[in-house]
């Protein structure tokens, strides 16, 4: 027999303290909380103008607007201080003291019986919808016990623990690439280059015999071969290949559109970063995107690689169209300049590069078992169909 959610939204059923006016504090924006990654951090301070969502160290912040709650943007505040302020976008799911574990309430916030009637619950404008908070608060879920929720919180946490030891790895290989390609193609200090002749050209001082195109001029899109599916559809359709949406993996299906490197590139929804890059994917291998997401490969001599490099250090606001929805046309993604080295210098550096990308792949394609092998889990463990109940598992007498 199931219960109504253990769950509070803390800014409704409390008034907020007295806050002094001119002192800042923490803050959390949508754009910080990364679809994926289990934590978020206040990234600013900000003075506190009424409004919004307050909460604590632990609290899940759960996004009830339309596209960020269908691409995953859920997270738990992971804090030293004691308060927090965020958007009223956020719903504020917190624990109940010897009802409910707090981090288990993170990974049913994730599971399917709270975000599909939240999701079905959207009404208001197009493309600002926003979901109902009573019907969250209806839900009906299985009767577990708190020590069965830490249990189950324990073996989740398990994969996510070892998905963010992965997502270490891929940053700091990220971030090898990235110096060596700021050293060769922002710097200019390439093989050769002490015999390198420069010249003024639209994007400033290049070495002579490079150019500047557009990007549609160096890429192939994809996007005519794009099929989104609905939730229904993916349901009926489980599989093992990847569906990818702006941001990331958001289920597993049974068949693919494509195979090979791509690159992905946001296109409506979580479209830029904290610092006004493009949200990509670098994927390698057989996958199904939606159509939320740009398809591009790199026409010869660009590699895929370079690109994915060069946008990651474009600021694509300029190109970002919309108010309560933003978007990057493919129209205004072809309009973007980037620099195009000679054929020699680009087949230097992808085999240069190549081993760490490499090993990048590698370590994506284990956190994309992970996470699925763990989503998978997820709702056998709170469905009670998988029994946790004799399994010797040391919990922490958490809250």
């Amino acid at each position: 027999m199931g219960k109504s959610l253990i769950f509070a939204n803390f800014a409704d059923i409390n008034p907020y303290i007295a806050l002094g006016k001119n002192i800042e504090y923490p803050f959390v924006e949508m754009a910080d909380i990364i679809p994926g990654r289990r934590y978020v951090k206040a990234a600013a301070n900000r003075q506190y103008t009424g409004g919004g969502s307050r909460f604590s160290a632990g609290d899940v912040l759960f996004a009830r607007i339309t596209p960020c709650l269908e691409n995953g943007k859920i997270a738990q505040f992971k804090s030293m201080g004691d308060v927090a302020f965020g958007s009223t976008e956020f719903i504020v799911f917190r624990n109940i003291q010897g009802i409910s574990d707090q981090s288990f309430m993170y990974y049913l916030a994730n599971s399917d019986l709270i975000r599909k009637p939240a999701e079905k619950s959207m009404s208001g404008a197009s493309g600002r919808q926003r979901a109902d908070l009573s019907t969250i608060k209806n839900i009906e879920i299985p009767e577990i016990n708190l020590p069965a929720q830490r249990k189950i919180a324990v073996i989740l946490s398990a994969y996510d623990d070892l998905i963010e030891n992965n997502q270490r790895r891929i940053k700091i290989m990220e971030e090898i690439a990235q110096n060596i390609y700021r050293e060769w193609f922002v710097k200019f200090r390439f093989p050769g280059c002490e015999k390198a002749k420069m010249i003024d050209s639209s994007l400033g001082t290049i070495p002579e015999g490079w150019e500047i195109k557009n990007l549609g001029q160096v890429s192939i899109n994809f996007d005519r071969l794009r099929k989104p599916l609905s939730g229904i559809n993916r349901n009926q359709r489980r599989g093992i290949y990847p569906y990818y949406g702006a941001a990331k993996i958001i289920d597993y299906i049974d068949n693919y559109i494509f195979n090979g490197e791509y690159l992905l590139i946001a296109e409506d929804g979580s479209v830029i970063t904290a610092d006004n890059k493009p949200v990509l994917q670098l994927v390698d291998g057989k996958f199904w995107p939606n159509n939320h997401t740009h398809v591009i490969q790199g026409k010869v001599p660009i590699s895929t690689k370079y690109l994915n490099l060069v946008l990651s250090n474009y600021d694509i606001s300029g190109h970002i169209t919309g108010a309560a929805q933003p978007k990057i046309t493919q129209e205004n993604l072809n309009r973007i300049k980037i620099i195009v080295p000679q054929a020699p210098i680009l087949e230097k550096f992808d085999s240069f590069i190549g081993n760490i990308f490499s090993e990048t792949m590698i370590l994506e394609n284990k956190n994309i078992i992970l996470r699925r092998t763990r989503d998978l889990l997820l709702p056998k463990l709170i469905s009670g169909e998988i029994d946790v109940s004799d399994l010797d598992i040391r919990v922490e007498e958490a809250t």
